[in-house]
C-alpha cells in the first residue's frame, strides 16, 4: 500500500465528484534563501548545525546550510489557501483543521533551490457534520524533478453546515483574519510556468547512523519542548498560517477552546522531526514522515506548553539498510499524535 493509499476513502458522496482531481499550482518559483532556512529552524526549535552552519552543513556532505524536514510546509500553506480561493470556494476557512500529513522525501532541500507546487483534491468525504478532504501535493523543482510529495488530511465544515448562530465566532474572525484569506483575495500574477511533468531525479539517497549501530526496539534519546504565545505567533509570521486560534485567546474561545490558543499541526511536526534528526546525524536520510494529529497542545498566557517526545526504533531492514521510527508526542497526559512513523536510511 503507498502513502498515498493510506488517507484515500472510497466513501464518497455525490457532492464531492466536482471537486475530485481539480487543483492549482503556484505562479511562481519559491527560492530557497539561507537565513528563511535559518528562521524556520528556530520557529520548529530545531537545533541541528546542517540548518544553521554551512561548515557543518558541508562536513556532512552538503553544498550550504539544508533545511529541516517540515520546511517545505511554507508552500504547502500557499497552495493550500490558492486551493481556499479557487477550488474549495464553499468552505469556511475558520471552520478547517488539519488531521494528518504524509510526507514522502526525494531530495534534501538547500540554498539556492527553485521549487514549484501543485495541489489538487485527492479524496473527499461527508463524516461527522464535516467533510475529511485529503489533498495531494507535489514540490519540484525548476527541471521538473521531485522534491516532496505529500497527503494532507483536513476536517472542514462542510458547504450545508455553519457555525452556531450565537457562537460570536465567525463575526470575530471577520476582525482578526488575514484580508486576503478573509475576501478570497489572490495576488495578481502571470500564468504559472509550463514544466515537464515531475519524474524521479535520480537524486542519490543519503545515509545516516551506520546499520549496526542500530537495532529494533532501540530507543531514542527523549526530548521536552517548550512552547509559549511568543513561539506560536513566531511560527505564524514565519510560516504564513495565520489562523486566529493559534494567538487570538478570544478567538479560540469562541471556537470552543476554553483551555487557550492551540499550537500549529506543522510547528509540532516540525519539532518531531527535528527531535528525530538529532538522533540520526543526516535530515536527508530520512525517506518519509508521517503524522496523525489526536489532541490539540494548549498555550496560555501564564504558562507554556510542554510536549514531550519520545521514539523507538519499530523495525530494521538489513538488505535494504532502512530502519522505522514509531515516534510518541505528549502533552498534559494525553497523546497528541495517534500514529507518527519515520523511515530513514541507514549507512
Amino acid at each position: 500500500m503507498s502513502a498515498g493509499d493510506t488517507l484515500v476513502d472510497t466513501g464518497r458522496f455525490v457532492a464531492a465528484e466536482p471537486l475530485l482531481g481539480r487543483g492549482v499550482r503556484l505562479h511562481d518559483t519559491y527560492i530557497v534563501g539561507r537565513e528563511k532556512i535559518r528562521e524556520y529552524a528556530r520557529a520548529v526549535q530545531d537545533f541541528h548545525p546542517v540548518h544553521w552552519d554551512e561548515t557543518a552543513a558541508r562536513h556532512v556532505g552538503y553544498a550550504d546550510v539544508v533545511a529541516p524536514l517540515t520546511f517545505l510546509s511554507l508552500i504547502g500553506i500557499q497552495t493550500f489557501e490558492m486551493l481556499l480561493a479557487e477550488v474549495l470556494v464553499d468552505y469556511d476557512p475558520s471552520g478547517i483543521i488539519q488531521t494528518d500529513q504524509i510526507l514522502t522525501y526525494h531530495r534534501p532541500v538547500t540554498v539556492g533551490d527553485r521549487l514549484m507546487s501543485d495541489s489538487h483534491v485527492h479524496s473527499l468525504r461527508h463524516a461527522a457534520g464535516g467533510d475529511l478532504i485529503t489533498t495531494k501535493n507535489t514540490v519540484f523543482d525548476h527541471l521538473g524533478r521531485p522534491v516532496l510529495t505529500g497527503f494532507t488530511g483536513v476536517m472542514a465544515r462542510s458547504p450545508q453546515a455553519s457555525a452556531p448562530a450565537d457562537s460570536g465566532f465567525v463575526d470575530a474572525l471577520k476582525t482578526v483574519l488575514r484580508y486576503d484569506i478573509r475576501n478570497r483575495v489572490t495576488p495578481p500574477r502571470g500564468p504559472a510556468d509550463e514544466l515537464a511533468a515531475p519524474e524521479m531525479s535520480g537524486y542519490a539517497q543519503r545515509t545516516g547512523l551506520p546499520a549496526y549501530a542500530v537495532s529494533a526496539g532501540m530507543e531514542l534519546p527523549p526530548r521536552t519542548i517548550e512552547l509559549t504565545l511568543g513561539d506560536l505567533v513566531n511560527y505564524a509570521g514565519v510560516s504564513g498560517d495565520s489562523n486566529p486560534i493559534h494567538w487570538s485567546v478570544e478567538t479560540a474561545r469562541l471556537a470552543g477552546l476554553d483551555k487557550g490558543v492551540v499550537a500549529h499541526g506543522m510547528l509540532l511536526m516540525g519539532a518531531g522531526a527535528g527531535f528525530v534528526t538529532s538522533w540520526l546525524g543526516d535530515p536527508g536520510a530520512v525517506r518519509d514522515y508521517s503524522v496523525r494529529m489526536t489532541s490539540p497542545v494548549y498555550v496560555r498566557h501564564d504558562r507554556p506548553g510542554i510536549v514531550e517526545f519520545a521514539g523507538r526504533v519499530k523495525s530494521v531492514d538489513t538488505i535494504d539498510r532502512t530502519a522505522v521510527i514509531a515516534i510518541t508526542a505528549t502533552h498534559d497526559g494525553k497523546k497528541i499524535f495517534g500514529r507518527a512513523i519515520a523511515t530513514v536510511q541507514l549507512s
